[in-house]
């Protein structure tokens, strides 16, 4: 089994979990993916102080005089390469995923990371060959293994490749509780 390591970013409201961002690392090469939703609901989000706060400072911005002509109404850079439509995502997140060998999903109270990785793909019984129907949760993990200090994230939080990254962290400490 190759672990991969993921996280999102989403809007949830209790009855929908719209992807913002996804950070995948493949333990087995430290090969890395983080793509943001070109398609995420912007006025949703625009109306949420905890994401207007924590994960959208983490969201590609404009730099320099690309950041001067970047209209208002933005929430990131649009034109970041990072940045794309939900379609597009599913297709590269499938291929990471596929170009693991015998893949597993962790994630860090992943429930509903899991959901929104599902999500691109449709409906759970639509997931393509080779994509996990469930996701390993750290937690699960931790509490197991008596619910050991974790390490801290020096930085970077509520961006789903840096905790994505910090979810690898997590998983070799809990290893070597093991």
């Amino acid at each position: 089994m190759t672990r991969i390591f993921y996280d999102t970013e989403f809007l949830e409201d209790g009855r929908t979990i719209a992807l913002i961002s996804i950070g995948m690392v493949r333990e087995s090469d430290g090969a890395e993916l983080y793509l943001v939703n070109r398609d995420m609901p912007i006025r949703r989000i625009r109306k949420h102080d905890w994401l207007m706060k924590n994960v959208v400072p983490s969201l590609p911005q404009g730099h320099g005089d690309r950041r001067l002509h970047m209209p208002n109404s933005w929430l990131f850079d649009y034109s970041d390469p990072l940045v794309k439509r939900r379609a597009t995502i599913a297709a590269e997140v499938h291929r990471f995923i596929q170009d693991t060998p015998d893949a597993q999903l962790w994630a860090w109270y992943g429930a509903y990371d899991h959901v929104a990785l599902a999500q691109l793909f449709g409906r759970m019984i639509d997931l393509p060959n080779g994509v996990p129907m469930w996701t390993n949760d750290l937690q699960q993990e931790c509490q197991r293994l008596g619910n050991p200090q974790m390490p801290e994230q020096p930085a970077g939080v509520h961006n789903a490749l840096a905790d994505a990254r910090h979810n690898l962290v997590r998983a070799q400490f809990l290893d070597s509780r093991a």
